[in-house]
């Protein structure tokens, strides 16, 4: 996950979720689409092992922009984050097939390129060492570019990095700054970035004369959920993609706010990772700008309710959240 990783592991929690709000008052099968242990699908997003994916085709002046080692070889080696994180990278209802936005994208970028995508997962930390060691030839896990990380990587965007405000279905404010929140109960993970932004923001409304925020934490992912039915917050900031893919499983909460994960010193950007100097960064913008103007990129932001995180084009190592 990028320097903001969250807690939150989605395909249980946001499955585990529906339930357990269920207790508190009111969602049906309806949300997630089927009962239980039948469910296939998260509001209209396909959680089966079927996944129909969106496929590309071989680019052969893309694919000749990659290394010679690598075009013989014929696989594209890439490291994946072993946590399960919903709609990013996680397990379809089978408990074995690897399903996800960062999946379908790093496969997408193969079939441009002509190869065969090696998947591996491994925990956050490794995904670096792997690239440092040279086993991965890139890394599709939500990685957000950084001033520091980009001394030692080079990185082809591809999503924006936000974050969301999410709140109950009932509530009527939005969220576009500060204010917004003076006085107001938020729950984020500790240790983040949306923390510090948050914890930023309160230090301001104190400044201005306004009420601090509330900031609440909590230690499992499910009871940031049952105190925002319960009304015990007024709100949880977390990773858009996550935030959207449980406002689609619960059914029962909605976004009233979004802002860059880098706050407003820069626009956050997830993107294609390789370690520095590996001759690949140039093929992988590449590719990414041939799917991107074809279609099957937002195809595939679509599928898992992304599309506003939609980049207009893939940029090699632009501004990055900056060093602490």
């Amino acid at each position: 996950m990028p320097s903001r990783r969250t807690a939150l592991t989605f395909a249980v929690a946001a499955l585990a979720a529906a339930p357990l709000l269920s207790a508190c008052g009111g969602d049906s099968d309806a949300a997630t689409g089927a009962g239980a242990a039948g469910t296939k699908k998260v509001g209209s997003i396909n959680i089966g092992p079927d996944q129909h994916r969106v496929r590309g085709k071989k680019v052969p002046e893309i694919a000749a922009l990659l290394p010679k080692e690598v075009r013989e070889r014929g696989t594209l080696r890439l490291g994946g984050g072993a946590d399960s994180t919903a709609p990013l990278g996680f397990y379809a209802t089978d408990d074995k097939t690897r399903i996800g936005s960062e999946v379908d994208l790093a496969i997408l970028l193969a079939d441009t390129l002509g190869l065969k995508p090696a998947f591996q997962q491994v925990s956050w930390e490794n995904l670096f060492v792997g690239l440092d060691s040279g086993k991965f030839d890139g890394v599709l896990a939500n990685v957000t570019v950084t001033e520091e990380r980009k001394e030692k990587y080079d990185f082809a965007t591809y999503r924006l990095d936000n974050i969301a405000f999410e709140a109950r279905k009932d509530a009527d404010w939005k969220v576009r700054g500060p204010k917004d929140v003076a006085g107001k109960a938020v729950a984020v993970s500790s240790g983040t970035n949306q923390e510090k932004i948050l914890v930023d923001w309160s230090r301001r409304n104190e400044k201005a004369g306004r009420e601090p925020v509330r900031i609440k934490y909590f230690q499992k992912d499910s009871d940031y959920y049952l105190a925002l039915q319960s009304g015990r917050i007024d709100a949880y900031l977390g990773p858009s993609p996550s935030t959207s893919y449980h406002v689609a499983a619960a059914g029962r909460t909605k976004i009233v706010g979004t802002l860059s994960g880098g706050g407003a010193a820069v626009q956050g950007e997830i993107a294609a990772t390789t370690k520095k100097g590996s001759g690949l960064v140039d093929a992988y913008a590449a590719a990414l700008n041939h799917v991107i103007k074809d279609g099957s990129y937002g195809r595939v932001l679509k599928r898992w309710g992304l599309s506003s995180e939609a980049v207009k084009k893939s940029e090699i190592n632009p501004p990055g959240l900056p060093k602490p």
